[in-house]
């Protein structure tokens, strides 16, 4: 079982890193599961992740507060926007639109309720 956690949160951070480099994909939901999977597999990948400079504070102030920052909180909705507006430019058909516009929706939703 504790190999299978290992390879899952090895997928999770490879997906996490991907996010950081493709705006579609996001990063700090990845990096969540790869250190909750780490946390249960390899105290020593768990902490190195935590520690890491540009990964723990996110996920730090997630375990710890339940908390998104301010900035990750403007960039999350951004790129929703973003996405949102390409979208509509690209004509995509209106079900597309309709279902992105209401699962952003629930997403900009869970974050705005999140504390800072």
């Amino acid at each position: 079982m504790r190999f299978l956690w290992l390879m899952t949160g090895f997928l999770f951070l490879g997906l996490g890193v991907l996010g950081a480099l493709l705006p579609v994909l996001p990063t700090t939901v990845f990096l969540l599961v790869a250190a909750a999977c780490f946390a249960r597999s390899s105290p020593r990948l768990h902490g190195w992740l935590i520690r890491h400079p540009v990964f723990g504070p996110p996920i730090l102030n997630w375990q710890q507060h339940g908390a998104i920052s301010r900035a990750a909180k403007r960039l999350a909705l951004g790129t929703m926007a973003v996405v949102l507006a390409l979208s509509v430019i690209l004509g995509l058909p209106g079900t597309v639109l309709v279902a992105q516009g209401v699962l952003m929706g629930v997403g900009a939703a869970f974050i705005l309720t999140r504390p800072s």
